[in-house]
């Protein structure tokens, strides 16, 4: 398939544009590179740009004969969602339907949508199911919510179909080696404790002591980024094999 993927220079989306180019897709990576890096494109081609730019979409989507999207550009801090909501009301919603109206005007029919377990809110239950209310607390999960709910309406009018893959905690490495974490500051738990262990940083900081736990300590779901870029691999693959729209949590089932 000739797949387009918004926010490949970051994180996830790096691991998810090597398993798709070593499962053979053709990859086109568009980034505007404000967090990711250019030097952890390991695959396909890659265009800087923005999905505020709505003839770069619909020029890529034309050129390049895009049959399917994954889609992982947005902006991804809880804090600071909930210190500037317009950002990520503006780089989540508002540039998501530039994308989304980009699909429609040039036939294309599939997304997997990089979403989040921040939708679910405070967990009514343990373990947390696709089928549990969703109820964000704060903006960065409000604003995955309102575009899963935009999903669901454009397929209701124009047919598109899609997988919300909703993350737990990422964590970890390609296995070669070849790429992995690289956010500047640095706002994930791991990293900052191998900082610490290589004395990088002077001080580790872990919050919550009233859990229901034995020491008062949170518990977190963590899976493995290489997994997740499985998922969206097979996401993307069964949807052209005529898969329903659904939505799929991604965690390891384990705290």
């Amino acid at each position: 398939m000739n797949i387009l993927v918004t926010g490949g220079a970051g994180y996830i989306g790096s691991h998810v544009i090597k398993e798709l180019a070593a499962n053979k897709h053709k990859v086109i990576v568009l980034d505007n590179l404000v967090k990711g890096h250019r030097q952890a494109v390991a695959g396909g081609r890659f265009v800087k740009g923005d999905l505020a730019n709505c003839e770069t979409l619909n020029q890529i989507m034309q050129e390049q004969q895009i049959e399917g999207v994954v889609h992982l550009a947005a902006s991804s801090l809880v804090g600071e969602s909930m210190e500037d909501p317009g950002k990520y009301y503006y780089n989540n919603v508002a540039n998501g339907i530039n994308l989304l109206e980009a699909m429609v005007n040039n036939d294309v029919k599939y997304i997997v949508f990089s979403s989040t377990a921040a939708v679910y809110g405070e967990p009514e239950e343990i373990p947390i199911t696709e089928e549990h209310p969703t109820n964000p607390t704060n903006t960065y999960g409000e604003s995955k919510l309102f575009f899963e709910k935009m999903l669901a309406r454009y397929e209701q009018i124009y047919g598109l179909k899609y997988v919300s893959l909703r993350y737990f905690n990422a964590a970890g490495a390609d296995i070669e080696g070849e790429i992995g974490e690289d956010h500047e500051p640095e706002s994930h738990l791991i990293p900052i404790v191998l900082q610490k262990i290589l004395g990088e940083r002077d001080e580790l900081y872990i919050f919550g002591d009233d859990y229901p736990t034995e020491d008062g300590s949170c518990v977190r779901d963590y899976i493995h980024v290489s997994d997740l870029a499985s998922a969206h691999l097979l996401a993307v693959e069964a949807l052209a094999g005529g898969l329903e729209s659904r939505v799929y949590n991604l965690g390891n089932g384990r705290g």
